[in-house]
């Protein structure tokens, strides 16, 4: 069998010679292809071992990391093209792509999970587990502090305030901003420190808050991966990412009649006009009372914008 990368060869011929496509087409299609070769070298898979489940992963893995619809889009097309390309020359007998769904596109809000979904994601975790604790304090954190997933894994215990029930977070461009967090969250990470206390910790890697059976600071797709199969467990059939809950923290927060610059403040939004995908539903819906997000309980004058 030829090596992978003699494949990828292959196909730049195909789509030059065949397709007839210019220069800066087959660039585009081997950038795009350049994401998909390093996902699958990450995750321990070639080409030709991939299958639909793998490809689903490296869809959701873009939408995670910020990439928009439209690129997903074309990314995805380019995925299709080249396993197309594999089944036509032989390599493959099968088009592992023949299901990959592309993201709708359009101007909408992606999903957003209820209170009462949330908190089904949480009761649908095995505490029993070793990383039962963890993960639920995972899911906790990212919806009551409305955390980037990059945020969530470099999430340090030196920026954690949980007496004065806020968290420091680095976000994009290295810009600094200060988060409430709620009690649950702050009950739920208590428990797994527990759990943290006794484990076996690798050297430089002691003050990242969750930490895999290893002993090392999670990746972004391990938390992806595993909010995906605790919606599966709990029922939930939306498609949800860690980014849900974000965007499910920012609606909560509207919903509660959090004003706009308060929600870009603790999203950590650099434009307003960001922030402003929210207002994208019904105005009666929003209370008229002080703005809260719903797992804070009454609302506290030290957390006013809660």
């Amino acid at each position: 069998m030829k090596e992978q990368s003699d494949i990828v060869r292959a196909y730049q011929r195909y789509l030059k010679l065949q397709r007839g496509f210019s220069p800066n087409t087959l660039e585009a299609y081997g950038r795009d292809l350049q994401k998909l070769l390093a996902y699958l070298e990450h995750e321990g898979k070639s080409v030709m071992t991939v299958e639909l489940p793998d490809l689903q992963h490296f869809a959701a893995t873009l939408h995670d990391i910020g990439i928009g619809p439209r690129s997903q889009c074309r990314i995805l097309s380019g995925v299709r093209s080249f396993y197309r390309f594999l089944q036509l020359d032989g390599y493959r007998d099968d088009d592992p792509t023949e299901l990959l769904e592309s993201p709708v596109l359009g101007e909408h809000l992606p999903e957003v999970l209820t209170v009462a979904e949330v908190d089904a994601l949480e009761a649908s975790i095995d505490v029993s587990k070793w990383e039962g604790h963890r993960n639920r304090a995972i899911i906790e954190v990212l919806f009551s502090c409305g955390l980037r997933v990059t945020e969530l894994v470099t999430l340090k215990l030196t920026d954690l305030f949980l007496e004065e029930r806020f968290v420091r977070i680095m976000g994009k461009g290295s810009k600094e901003r200060l988060v409430p967090i709620s009690k649950k969250a702050i009950k739920l990470l208590k428990l797994w420190f527990v759990d943290r206390n006794l484990m076996n910790i690798k050297p430089g890697e002691e003050d990242y808050v969750f930490l895999n059976r290893r002993g090392k600071h999670l990746t972004r797709v391990m938390i992806l991966l595993m909010v995906k199969q605790q919606a599966v467990a709990a029922g939930i059939t939306k498609t949800i990412s860690p980014h849900t809950l974000r965007h499910s923290f920012a609606t909560a927060l509207l919903e509660g009649g959090a004003d706009l610059r308060a929600i870009q403040a603790l999203l950590g939004h650099e434009s307003i006009g960001t922030t402003e995908l929210y207002t994208h539903m019904d105005m009666t819906v929003l209370k008229q009372e002080i703005m809260k997000h719903p797992r804070n309980g009454k609302p506290q004058k030290a957390h006013s914008e809660e």
